[in-house]
């Protein structure tokens, strides 16, 4: 009886312990499910919602760039109602690689330039936004107004006005530098060599650009609490101080982006190099890489080789924008 008892005590705990651990299979399956579905939407939706703007880019900017590269590798000669393309493989970028103007002159100018128009963008846009920063309501409008209508002029009309200041013989600038005796204004030719020549495109990029920069900064000027300035001062520290120990630190970001930006939009400057006398390509001594591309592609008739060089300073632009990306990630986590 006993043994009875002690079976069927057994079978019923079996049966109990077999239906209670079959019970919650049911919703332990559903709650995976549930969120196998949560995590697909997560990782899908972004690029749902970006997939529009991604298939316009690509339309607009990564086929061209394809094409362009697939041209680099040809030897395209145009004919009558078409043209025609010859395989060369990589012959155009050995020959590229190998030529004494790309390494002695092409690449220096371009480097070198950037450079120059960056640092001189990025501190002159410090000092406006500084200056800005500490005028009235009323003169900051009347000022920011001002510097905007320096951005908001064409390249090609702004690199006229500077080909006019420093035109031999009647330009403004070779007139008064003619009258203090620092120059023969009816020899001398400001654009013939390449020092005065890059000068004066750095001149005219630092113009147009200094704006942006200069807003930006003010931006985030205006968002550094007024109690740290007053609490450096309290402190012993002279403006320059301050500049240094609070200003940079706190709008870090802000400099960061308006310097990577300026650097990718320097170093393929074309419209202020090319418009200038002598840019065009009868003076190869002031080529940079977006000139050097154009003049092989077009006025020599050799495609192939400018799409080269046109890779080339897509390549330089792409180690940059990484270089820029990688920052803007690591700075993101140090603030966190």
């Amino acid at each position: 009886m006993k043994v009875k008892e002690m079976l069927v005590g057994d079978g019923s705990k079996a049966g109990s312990s077999g239906s209670s651990g079959l019970s919650p299979a049911a919703p332990t399956d559903n709650g995976e499910a549930a969120r196998r579905r949560k995590r697909l939407v997560n990782l899908t939706r972004p690029w749902v919602l970006l997939a529009p703007s991604l298939i316009v880019l690509a339309g607009l900017l990564l086929w061209p760039l394809i094409q362009v590269g697939k041209l680099s590798l040809q030897d395209y000669k145009v004919k009558f109602g078409g043209g025609e393309a010859t395989f060369t493989g990589f012959d155009h970028y050995k020959d590229l690689l190998k030529s004494d103007l790309l390494w002695k002159t092409v690449l220096p100018n371009t480097v070198f330039f950037a450079i120059a128009c960056v640092g001189l963008t990025v501190a002159l846009g410090t000092a406006v936004a500084l200056l800005l920063n500490r005028l009235g309501p009323t003169w900051k409008l009347i000022c920011s107004v001002s510097i905007l209508a320096a951005w908001a002029m064409p390249a090609v009309t702004g690199t006229y006005v500077w080909i006019w200041l420093f035109s031999p013989e009647d330009g403004m600038v070779s007139q008064m530098a003619d009258s203090m005796g620092l120059i023969d204004a009816e020899t001398t030719n400001w654009f013939t060599e390449r020092l005065p020549f890059y000068g004066i495109a750095t001149l005219n990029v630092v113009h147009h650009g200094f704006p942006f920069v200069a807003i930006t900064v003010l931006a985030g000027l205006l968002t550094i609490p007024k109690e740290l300035y007053e609490a450096g001062e309290l402190d012993g520290a002279n403006a320059w101080q301050r500049f240094w120990k609070i200003t940079v630190p706190t709008i870090k970001p802000v400099f960061l982006v308006v310097t990577i930006l300026s650097t990718i939009w320097d170093f393929k400057v074309f419209t202020q190099v090319f418009l200038m006398p002598g840019g065009s390509g009868s003076n190869p001594d002031v080529y940079n890489l977006g000139v050097y591309s154009y003049i092989e592609a077009f006025a020599k008739n050799d495609y192939g080789a400018g799409a080269a060089a046109a890779v080339l300073l897509t390549l330089l632009l792409l180690v940059i924008t990484i270089v820029y990306i990688r920052t803007l990630f690591r700075q993101g986590e140090e603030d966190l």
